[in-house]
């Protein structure tokens, strides 16, 4: 060091971070019921410790869905597997600086732990939070269609697995007409001895030994809240049998459950709303990346599915630059009149080749922009740009924007040429069209499509098994791409395309078309699929015979025209 530098004083250090700890309730179903305060806390979570409860395993895609709201580079710990103490656990990860949230199905401090938690908390001197969660007492009989005290002045609660020596006294609970909710009616296989539940039997048979009718409404309620959810009403007297008897049809009732026992239930057939969606527990095939099937799994969800993404299709850069450089350099210095998009990856390409050269969409000024399909609309309105043409809502293809095109006129338009940037394999349509109409044409390869990877092998299986209730046909190469990567539906799968060339390839690749959606849209291709849910629904009932998913009739070969 310089002996005549004037010494700097060293910059204060910043004060260790204080740690923190949050109980997160997630509630007892779908991550759509996590509060808003759960979901800021999962956000700035350092730290999270995973679902333990015996419910969470009812919870498909549950866990992936919590952690979504969770940063990139959070930690993950999987309570069941990290052994110890869970509390002494998070104490520690707290202490070193980190936001800590620990995750419990339902509410923290009903039926879980959570209690636990906050005294280890509170003794460490670590700063804690409880956000609570949608509780199971109330949540499933809702999503049962049964009202609580809609039926009633009283409402008592029961817990039937035995904690800290304290037993139900079952005799005394039947006294009166109070409507009972009873939790861990039956407790799952592995529950640690001494807490077991006393069995659906048991209950029934000490409930009405105790005075209660044996025509007294009951219900068993499984997985509530989730797409798995199965609802049992029956009487005391009927409910073992009826259970057995559902079993046999392909409703599985097992544990864990809640059971609900008294007058609410009497109302259950006629509130139940959850149960009766068009496609309630479906498991729906999209054979589209994430991206590209958000909207439309979303709008599957709002049916009651279950919707799996599988892309088919990858896409990628063209070989070479050139073409979309020259297109762009067109762009820019007004080579085109028209630009016609007829897909969300064309117009995902071309944004993304002019924002690399710090443009926008003014670089369509004076440009008019043609598009095809409603997605492909919404992608160009989400880049600032409104559409000029669009095909008849009944034609959603290029065959459709070829009818509505004008023809070139000289005395009108100041520039012939249009642009169409399009996938390597599109087809011919709308470029010939345009040329008989006078228009010159650059035709750019802005993407190109290859088939995507084959699926796991668990999914694999469940395509040719049986496994899905549905598949959607977007397209033409996704019947191709999908039968080539993971083999032919099952035969008790439903079939849903999105038009009449794509139920062409699908019959000539064996497969039998149920759904054939009524335009050219992927939103009319779901909402088709969730009346054909219904229409079986409906079908089945009126037959008197139990309402089955497609998956759960599966027998024979696969599927012939």
């Amino acid at each position: 060091m310089n002996a005549n530098a004037i010494p700097r004083p060293e910059e204060p250090r910043p004060a260790p971070r204080p740690g923190h700890v949050a109980l997160v309730g997630s509630g007892p179903g779908g991550a759509d019921l996590l509060t808003l305060r759960g979901a800021e806390l999962l956000r700035r979570a350092d730290v999270v410790i995973t679902l333990r409860e015996p419910a969470a395993e009812e919870l498909a895609g549950f866990r992936t869905e919590l952690l979504a709201h969770c940063p990139e580079d959070v930690t993950v710990i999987e309570a069941a597997e990290c052994g110890g103490d869970i509390n002494a656990l998070a104490v520690a990860r707290a202490r070193e600086g980190r936001r800590v949230v620990r995750l419990y199905s339902g509410d923290p401090f009903f039926g879980c732990r959570g209690a636990d938690l906050v005294a280890a908390c509170e003794q460490a001197g670590v700063e804690v939070e409880v956000a609570p969660g949608v509780s199971a007492v109330t949540a499933v009989p809702t999503f049962a269609g049964i009202p609580l005290l809609g039926e009633g002045p009283e409402v008592r609660l029961l817990n039937a697995r035995p904690h800290g020596g304290a037993e139900v006294d079952w005799h005394e609970a039947a006294a009166g007409d109070a409507a009972l909710v009873i939790l861990g009616a039956d407790a799952p296989p592995g529950e640690e001895p001494g807490h077991q539940g006393p069995g659906f039997d048991v209950m029934c048979k000490t409930l009405i030994a105790g005075g209660r009718p044996p025509a007294t409404p009951v219900a068993v309620v499984r997985a509530g809240g989730t797409t798995r959810q199965t609802t049992v009403t029956s009487t005391l007297a009927r409910l073992v049998a009826d259970l057995k008897s559902k079993d046999t049809k392909g409703h599985h009732v097992t544990a864990p459950a809640l059971m609900v026992v008294g007058a609410p239930v009497a109302r259950q057939s006629e509130l139940s709303w959850y149960e009766t969606r068009p496609l309630f527990g479906w498991r729906v095939l999209v054979p589209r990346t994430k991206e590209q099937a958000a909207a439309l799994s979303d709008q599957l969800r709002g049916y009651g599915a279950v919707p799996e993404e599988v892309p088919t299709i990858s896409v990628e850069p063209p070989r070479t630059p050139q073409q979309m450089e020259r297109a762009v350099r067109g762009l820019v210095t007004g080579r085109y009149q028209w630009v016609a998009f007829t897909s969300t990856n064309a117009v995902r390409a071309i944004r993304e080749r002019l924002e690399s050269y710090g443009l926008d969409a003014r670089a369509f000024a004076g440009v008019k922009v043609a598009v095809v399909g409603e997605a492909t609309a919404r992608a160009v309105r989400d880049f600032g740009i409104q559409p000029d043409l669009e095909p008849p809502e009944d034609a959603q293809s290029s065959a459709g924007l070829v009818s509505v095109w004008p023809p070139y006129d000289a005395e009108i338009d100041p520039i012939e040429r249009v642009l169409l940037p399009r996938a390597d394999i599109a087809t011919e349509t709308l470029a010939a069209g345009l040329d008989e109409r006078g228009w010159e044409v650059d035709d750019v390869t802005a993407y190109r499509t290859v088939r995507a990877a084959p699926p796991p092998a668990p999914v694999r299986e469940a395509i040719k098994g049986g496994g899905f209730d549905a598949v959607l046909f977007t397209s033409s190469s996704t019947v191709r791409n999908l039968v080539g990567i993971a083999g032919k539906p099952h035969n008790t799968t439903a079939i849903a395309v999105i038009g009449p060339e794509t139920e062409k390839t699908a019959i000539e690749f064996g497969l039998r078309v149920d759904v054939v959606a009524p335009k050219a849209s992927v939103s009319a291709l779901a909402e088709a699929l969730s009346e054909y849910g219904a229409a079986k629904r409906r079908e089945a009932i009126e037959a008197g015979k139990p309402v089955l998913k497609p998956s759960q009739k599966r027998r024979g070969r696969r599927r012939k025209v």
